[in-house]
């Protein structure tokens, strides 16, 4: 069935049928890491111009330090250890195998939130995120649940084409329904953005509210996409004339990555499947770009290799195709919205259609992957968002 002929389906709450989710636990064999260091250590470099710096791409001196981490320093059993602290678990909904995170609190008084990475990301981006949620100093707590999109990490291997975000958020309303939720907040950044914003919508029923991360430049960027703002931007208003030089500067410079994997997510994915270097610059570059505070550089591996041990560079690649060509937007949030603006400035409030009275928070450090930028400011505002909301 098409996402398109699946979303066009109301969407039908099933009982809860815990029978069909299976517990799971992170294992890679060593024969793969093997692999990989063996990889790594005899990988083949490109040469490098003088003086271009960042402006080609990642500049060889940092990527090959980066890659002499992941190869001598890097520790992925530790990771991996950190990463089953976490119950985990797998389901198959819709025909797609689904991995999730399901953390719950202790908390006589928590509720649940469903919380969504996005692209280039995993679900290691919320590894200092759960714990500030299900076991906070105050305010409230959560029980979090935190999925690999379709095509990523260990939701893979890629069931067959169509899984747009649309199709994505039905799978995750089902989730909650399996899990016996019967109300929950959604939570997003980038693709987990658009994917909670359409979960909200297609099950308003169950949905408390909907909270959304952006930045300055993720808003210009994803406007770029969406017809006749250019056209009613004021290029003589000096606000507008900064959003348009952000669009300019996406689409001519900022945008390859996403125009390959757009149209081309085949030929590139064999690439990111066979070459550990390239997957580690896919990422690296756009960790790079879209960030303005540090990030740990061991969480950033730990999703590197996730993309890397799974083969999912490919099939990411592939959802992103399809959302590309998709026209499923699914019906707008009728709930409590909220918005965190990260590296905020006073774009994003012409460029983001946050109705009258939704929940707007801005913080002056992070970017794009708030959750490892920023995650303490981040919790806080969803405990202040989610925190009213029954």
């Amino acid at each position: 069935m098409s996402a398109r002929a699946l979303m066009a389906e109301p969407f039908t709450r099933r009982s809860a049928v815990r029978d069909d989710i299976q517990p799971f636990r992170v294992e890679i064999p060593q024969a793969d890491l093997d692999h990989l260091h063996d990889r790594l250590a005899h990988a083949r470099w490109p040469a490098e111009l003088p003086g271009v710096g960042w402006t080609r791409g990642v500049p060889l001196g940092h990527l090959k330090e980066l890659a002499g981490h992941w190869r001598t320093q890097y520790d992925w059993r530790a990771q991996e250890a950190r990463l089953n602290q976490y119950p985990q678990f797998t389901t198959e909904i819709d025909g797609q195998r689904i991995h999730f995170l399901h953390v719950r609190s202790d908390r006589p008084d928590a509720r649940p939130l469903l919380i969504t990475h996005g692209y280039p990301s995993s679900v290691a981006e919320f590894l200092h995120l759960i714990e500030p949620l299900v076991d906070p100093d105050e305010g409230p707590a959560f029980h979090v649940v935190a999925p690999s999109l379709p095509g990523y990490a260990f939701s893979t291997p890629l069931s067959g084409t169509g899984w747009s975000m649309g199709r994505t958020a039905r799978a995750w309303a089902e989730l909650m329904a399996r899990l016996g939720y019967q109300r929950y907040g959604v939570h997003g950044g980038d693709v987990g953005a658009g994917v909670s914003g359409l979960v909200a919508g297609l099950d308003g029923e169950h949905v408390v509210g909907v909270h959304v991360v952006t930045d300055p430049f993720t808003a210009a960027n994803v406007a770029t996409f969406m017809p006749g703002i250019a056209d009613r931007l004021d290029a003589g208003d000096p606000v507008d004339k900064l959003i348009l030089s952000r669009m300019h500067a996406f689409q001519q410079d900022g945008s390859g990555y996403l125009a390959i994997q757009n149209t081309r997510p085949q030929t590139i994915g064999y690439g990111l499947a066979d070459s550990p270097l390239l997957q580690l610059a896919w990422i690296a570059e756009k960790v790079h770009e879209w960030t303005d505070l540090p990030v740990d550089r061991d969480q950033l591996l730990t999703t590197v290799s996730l993309y890397w041990f799974t083969g999912s560079g490919a099939s990411a690649a592939h959802t992103l195709y399809e959302q590309a060509h998709s026209a499923d937007w699914g019906a707008p949030p009728a709930m409590p919205q909220g918005f965190a603006v990260f590296g905020a400035d006073e774009t994003v409030r012409r460029l983001v259609p946050a109705p009258a009275g939704a929940h707007w928070s801005e913080f002056e450090c992070g970017r794009h992957f708030p959750a490892m930028e920023a995650p303490a400011l981040l919790a806080a505002d969803l405990r202040a968002f989610f925190g009213p909301l029954r």
